[in-house]
């Protein structure tokens, strides 16, 4: 069975945009970047809100010149070679291939395409994470700690929700980013 992860840039307050809807502050450097695409390279499938696909879908076109760094053509690949699942009520077209729309998040159906999966799945958007997060489908928690507090935003985490996690790994970066990894505990 594959995996579902949730992984995503954070402020060190816990925030995956600021007040204002930016990120702007959490653009990871080369180290970082290659770090997250260590994580995407074994996705098979992204789950999307519809907001976290229009920024995504910049990487249909972004790697794919042969002057661009490695780590970003890195990343081109692994989204373009990827399935992508929008989850939206309101998107009326993709524009990236391999991806369809879902017009409503269905707990059963992704536990069905966890387990026939043959590839890991991740699900992109603090939005959507949180309806897979109350439904108890997220085996993994990628949370990549940016040294900047925005003061408020949109939450890593969803409101309302209790998790006892078990950290399983962590990673040091030299710009001040720390990658921590966390798996919910049995019974949780």
């Amino acid at each position: 069975m594959a995996k579902l992860t949730y992984s995503s840039l954070a402020s060190v307050d816990g925030y995956t945009v600021d007040a204002d809807g930016n990120f702007d502050w959490a653009e990871p450097d080369e180290e970082v970047h290659t770090s997250f695409n260590d994580l995407a390279r074994s996705v098979g499938t992204y789950l999307l809100g519809r907001r976290m696909y229009e920024v995504l879908v910049a990487w249909e076109t972004l790697g794919t010149a042969e002057d661009e760094p490695a780590y970003i053509r890195d990343f081109g690949d692994a989204w373009r070679s990827a399935e992508k699942v929008v989850y939206s009520s309101t998107l009326e077209a993709v524009s990236s291939g391999r991806t369809s729309i879902e017009r409503e998040f269905d707990p059963e159906a992704v536990r069905r395409m966890k387990a026939s999966a043959d590839r890991d799945l991740t699900i992109g958007g603090p939005g959507l994470a949180a309806h897979a997060i109350a439904t108890g489908l997220v085996d993994e928690y990628h949370v990549f700690l940016v040294p900047t507090a925005v003061g408020g935003g949109t939450p890593f985490f969803p409101a309302g929700v209790r998790l006892d996690l078990a950290l399983t790994d962590e990673r040091r970066f030299a710009s001040g980013t720390v990658a921590l990894r966390y798996e919910p505990r049995s019974g949780s």
